[in-house]
């Protein structure tokens, strides 16, 4: 199935006229203060009542043009959960080379309770704010806002100031609680052309128009002079906005969550050649790897040929080569937990510390595999919870792998997690499409979704004694990314940990004789559980007869997919096999009254489907169950298919074997 694209780029020629309504902070009544839930969300916490923004240009002589981006907020309190709003932060940009940091600035921070009839207001104060640096890059602002309970409404403003006008901060029009009506102006000199983009799907009224501005500014002799120009005033607005709920099987909510983005196309600045901003994803790898700490980090090679030499003397083959390097840089480094595509200390001093972050041990494993000979390069990724980067820009960006091709088949590699290997990623690196780039400047397109099935097989002998208690055999064979995605959740726990669990989510059943295979070696390998087991809860006996389910406590009773409608897409990670076997020897002096029958349902476009089959000879009951997902990602307008074929599932696992005595 082919990926959603979540932006829609909406056209300022085809918006319609519209008049704003007047919202405005301090206008707080009685009626509102009084009100317990949501009119139109019963289970909300809290809604937004409105959010207001606007985006201008001031001018001086230094620096030229600046953008301001002042926001307004006006939330109501329903429920103890919706507390946490009295808490508001927000980051700013503080990592410029060439430009002054970003200035922001909290105001007209009030609450609002009503006591006895009457309105009572309480000011933010200076202990109600605070500051504090995130990393090298980012400062973060935040204000409590005093005296909040439930039934509170809140209020209060912020302003941004930036010189940083190529990137204008997103309008956030979705989030986890209702909004009530929103209103986002722009005031953008002609001299700077932006492309609005929607992320979202809620409708939008519009109205744009061409007006005439000026600016007073002090020029070098401390005189007044005027720029006049004109601008695009742009005015957005819209009501109502649902909260985006948490959905099961999403990669990251952000993606879908409703926003208006401004990117850059121009800048044309009289007497001036138009500088163009329309950028590729190819300009974009293209730029980050002429950076020093990119590029040049990937010809450091000569530090590392002594020991590619002493790995790969006796390598026969390319793939033994990369085998062997690519365990050799997994177990030598280790990742310090920084996600990034530039190195920060360097690969040198890295591979001495043997410590390092994303970029440098990616870029350790590139260089040496060049030097044993095998084509390799770094390809960009974005990571899920970094968003799936719709749009070309730097920032979509904020992880690096490694392809090396071999045979003209591409392998991809992270040495920077201890559990990956050839072809097995982490988990949040499988997000759509990542950006091989060249050292000439080229790139290409590289799919992550893996196109391998992983596989869980199980396999299971087991008797039943006229008393229902069931006594057999298991063994659980999980390849590939069923295999890693076992390994990271499981290798730090100790036996006795695991099988708590592991007991507990089988039904209370108890284990005995538990042996694990390729835990946390051979990762090239399946994992392989095998265990003796003894239940005596997983049958009901009624009326002399007794009640089996067919994939005894494999059953799943439960539909993940249970909501009316999805706002979301439906993900799955990566394409799976499911398979269970059983062999089931039912108790002397009773025989197979009846069994479910035989089913075979899919999704119209066979990307999911499910079979059970149950045949019965003698005292042997055979069952084969297998569960096909054969895509990572489905849209929203799947979801009702994939519900009632889960559903249709479920009911099929939890159909009875019959047993009655002869």
């Amino acid at each position: 199935m082919k990926f959603v694209k979540l932006a829609i780029v909406f056209l300022l020629c085809c918006l319609s006229k519209i008049n704003a309504q007047n919202y405005e902070l301090g206008k707080v009544t009685i009626d509102e203060l009084k009100e317990k839930i949501h009119p139109k969300d019963t289970a909300a916490p809290a809604a937004i009542l409105f959010k207001k923004a606007k985006t201008f240009f001031t001018y001086d002589r230094k620096n030229g043009f600046s953008a301001n981006h002042v926001y307004e907020f006006k939330i109501k309190i329903y429920k103890k959960e919706g507390l946490e709003w009295a808490n508001q932060k927000v980051h700013y940009y503080i990592g410029y080379e060439n430009l002054h940091e970003d200035r922001l600035e909290f105001s007209n921070g009030v609450t609002y309770n009503l006591e006895n009839g009457t309105i009572v207001k309480t000011n933010l104060d200076n202990q109600g704010a605070f500051k504090k640096k995130v990393n090298k890059y980012w400062n973060e602002k935040m204000i409590t806002l005093p005296n909040v309970k439930v039934g509170s409404i809140i209020e209060y403003k912020y302003t941004l100031k930036s010189e940083n006008i190529t990137e204008l901060p997103d309008f956030q029009i979705q989030y986890d609680i209702p909004v009530n009506y929103f209103e986002y102006k722009t005031e953008i000199p002609e001299f700077y052309i932006y492309k609005p983009i929607l992320i979202g799907t809620m409708p939008i009224e519009t109205d744009a128009k061409l007006v005439n501005k000026s600016q007073s500014f002090d020029d070098e002799y401390q005189r007044t002079n005027t720029l006049s120009y004109r601008q695009i005033s742009t005015f957005y607005k819209g009501k109502d906005v649902a909260a985006l709920t948490n959905e099961p099987y999403v990669n990251n909510v952000d993606n879908y969550r409703g926003c208006i983005h401004h990117e850059i196309e121009q800048i044309r600045y009289p007497d001036q050649p138009v500088k163009d901003y329309s950028i590729t994803w190819e300009g974009v790898a293209s730029t980050i790897f002429k950076e020093k700490n990119f590029g040049k980090e990937l010809e450091e090679k000569n530090f590392l040929l002594e020991d590619v030499r002493k790995l790969v003397t006796d390598a026969q083959s390319l793939d033994e080569r990369l085998n062997i390097i690519f365990k050799y840089v997994q177990g030598r480094m280790n990742w310090n937990e920084k996600n990034d595509y530039y190195t920060d200390k360097g690969v040198i001093k890295a591979y001495t510390d043997q410590t390092g972050n994303v970029a440098e041990i990616n870029f350790i494993l590139i260089n040496m595999l060049k030097l044993a000979g095998i084509e390799t390069n770094p390809v960009l990724v974005s990571t899920v919870e970094n968003g799936v980067p719709v749009y070309p820009t730097r920032t979509g960006f904020n992880y690096v792998i490694a392809a090396a091709r071999i045979d003209d088949k591409p392998i991809l590699l992270d040495a920077s997690h201890k559990f990956t290997s050839p072809n097995i990623l982490p988990l949040n690196v499988l997000n759509w499409k990542g950006r091989l780039i060249k050292s000439d400047g080229t790139s290409q397109e590289i799919d992550l979704n893996p196109s391998v099935v992983s596989k869980e097989f199980s396999n299971v002998m087991v008797k039943i004694d006229d008393s229902g208690k069931f006594e057999g055999k298991v063994r659980i064979q999980k390849t590939d990314y069923d295999a890693y995605s076992f390994r990271i959740h499981n290798a730090s726990k100790s036996k006795e940990s695991y099988l708590e669990k592991f007991e507990e989510q089988l039904g209370d059943l108890k284990i005995s004789d538990y042996t694990v295979e390729n835990k946390a070696t051979n990762l090239t390998e399946p994992v392989i559980e095998t265990f003796g087991f003894v239940s005596d809860n997983q049958s009901e006996i009624i009326g002399g007869k007794i009640f089996v389910n067919p994939l005894l406590f494999f059953t799943r009773s439960k539909n993940p997919f249970n909501q009316e409608k999805r706002q979301m897409g439906v993900y799955f990670g990566y394409p799976t096999l499911e398979k269970f076997s059983l062999n089931i020897e039912i108790p002397a002096g009773y025989v197979v009254e009846s069994i479910p029958k035989p089913i075979r349902i899919s999704s119209e476009n066979k990307e999911v489907s499910f079979t059970l089959n149950i045949s019965n000879q003698e005292n042997k009951i055979q069952i084969i169950s297998l569960k096909e997902i054969n895509s990572s990602i489905f849209a929203a307008e799947d979801y009702n298919g994939l519900k009632e074929l889960f559903q249709k599932m479920i009911a099929s696992q939890n159909e009875k074997i019959v047993l009655k005595k002869i």
